[in-house]
Formats: C-alpha cells, structure tokens, sequence
C-alpha cells in the first residue's frame, strides 16, 4: 500500500472507494492510512492491514455504480417522456439550463463533469480551493453566464460536542457562505441565477440564509459527489414556468432530505421553435 493507491474497508464491508492521501506511523509501529474518499466526500484513517487495493480501471464500477447507472437511465427516460408531452419532436427543440461548477476537490469535479455529460448537461467545472471561490465567483459568473451554480468542495464539523449554530465550528461553511454572497451581488434573483452549495456537514441555515437555493447538510451528514448534480439535473430540465416540487428534487438525490434541503425554485428548461435543419 502507498500513497495514491484505491482502497476499500474490509470492515465496513468494501462499501466506500477511497483513495490513500498519506500513511502514518504511530509510536508503536503500527501504520495507517489516511484516506479520501471518491464517491462519498468524506476523509477517514484506517488500519492498513483492514485495506484491499482496488484497480484504477475498476474504480468507475464504485463511482457510477449498477445503482448510479440505473438511476440516470431512470432520469434519462422519464426526461424523455416528459419533454414529448412538451412538444412535436419534429417541430420544436429545448435549451436546458447551463451550469458553472466551482469545486475544491479535482477528482471529485472530474466525477461530476462525467454525470453532467451522462446526463446531458452543458457544465463548465473549475477546481478553485474553497478559500478562494469568493474571489473568483463573479467573474466566473460573468465570463461564463450560467443558469447554475455549484459550489463545493470539502467541509466538516471541527468540534461535534461545540455548538453546531456556530459557524467557526465548520471547516469550509463560511467560505461557501462568502462565495455564495459574492454571486448574490452579480445576481440577486434566485429564479434568474440558482445556487447550489455547501458539501459533507455543512451549515445548511447559514447557507440558505446567505443566498442559495439548494445547500447541504441539514443533518450535518456525509453528502454523495452526486447529490449536487442530481439537484441540478432536476432544475436544468425543469420548464421555466413550473415551480419543481422540492420533494421530487430532494428525493432524487443519494443522501435524501438528511444531506440536502432548499427553496422552492423554478426551472430553467426552455423551449424553442422551429427545429433546426441543421444540427
């Protein structure tokens, strides 16, 4: 086992791919791994000895799992269904929304621009530390023009027997929060630009409050990679005209309702005519 190796827990039941990030010695000799994970946001340590190396080329098989894959065939046919109610296939054409994705991780960003293409959707991902999103954001916001934001990354409660109201007791919650204020300033309509931030614990009320339609993690628990791109999908295929009921969106994600809340938001699926010869 080294360093940038792909494992699993035995113990745990081989459910989570991680990837090792270091290995420590304690004073007894004993080594263990400090791991991050890939499907899940989540940092952990473990015995090297409960590790079992997984191959690179069979990491995608944890990552879209037969669950993963059959949940976006799931959403792929019901989008269909709906949009033939919208229109003539002949006749008419819809512009999705279009999302700009901020994330402090760059596997995790590389695992969701994979989702926004399986399903879909037109994403422009940049790994931007989550210390310096505010500084970013507007002018991301600017260059690009998106319907959607993420930001994301890396969180977590510091201190679990402290005050969860409080937001120094959150690793990266006040960095969504101030980049979440900063696109507020370049758009304040949250119908015009939604926002989805926040990641594994973060401090959910503080992030709705500054902002964001969409954040995590109302029970302060681990998020899915996916969640976001889940909730996204849900807005960027939404007509304009229809408010999405907020159950259907929260209940199409991994972590349900205990890793993701909001607000009522309308969509930002357009229709357009005629169909071009063309394309």
């Amino acid at each position: 086992m080294k360093k940038g190796d792909l494992v699993v827990r035995k113990s745990h039941g081989k459910d989570v791919l991680f990837r090792i990030v270091d290995i420590l010695e304690d004073e007894n000799g004993k080594k263990n791994a400090v791991l991050k994970g890939i499907n899940f946001r989540l940092l952990a340590d473990s015995p090297i000895d409960d590790l079992e190396q997984i191959r690179e080329d069979e990491a995608t098989n944890y990552v879209f799992s037969k669950r993963i894959e059959n949940l976006f065939e799931r959403i792929l046919k019901e989008r269909a269904d709906r949009q033939r109610k919208y229109k003539r296939s002949d006749e008419g054409f819809g512009n999705p929304g279009r999302v700009l994705h901020l994330d402090g991780d760059a596997e995790y960003l590389k695992i969701c621009l994979e989702a926004y293409q399986k399903l879909q959707i037109e994403a422009v991902g940049m790994v931007v530390a989550e210390s310096d999103q505010h500084k970013v954001v507007r002018s991301l916001l600017k260059e690009h023009s998106p319907d959607i934001l993420v930001v994301t990354g890396h969180d977590a409660i510091l201190n679990f027997s402290g005050d969860f109201k409080d937001i120094s007791n959150y690793r990266n919650s006040l960095n969504f929060i101030k980049a979440v204020k900063e696109a507020r300033k370049y758009e304040p309509n949250i119908d015009d630009l939604v926002i989805f931030a926040g990641a594994c614990q973060s401090h959910f009320e503080a992030l709705l409050k500054s902002g964001a339609n969409f954040a995590s993690s109302p029970h302060r628990i681990l998020i899915h990679c996916l969640d976001p791109v889940l909730v996204v999908e849900k807005i960027a295929y939404a007509r304009i005209n229809t408010v999405i009921m907020l159950k259907e969106i929260l209940e199409s994600t991994i972590t349900g309702t205990k890793g993701v809340g909001g607000l009522e938001t309308r969509g930002k699926y357009r229709m357009g005519m005629p169909k071009s010869l063309y394309e």
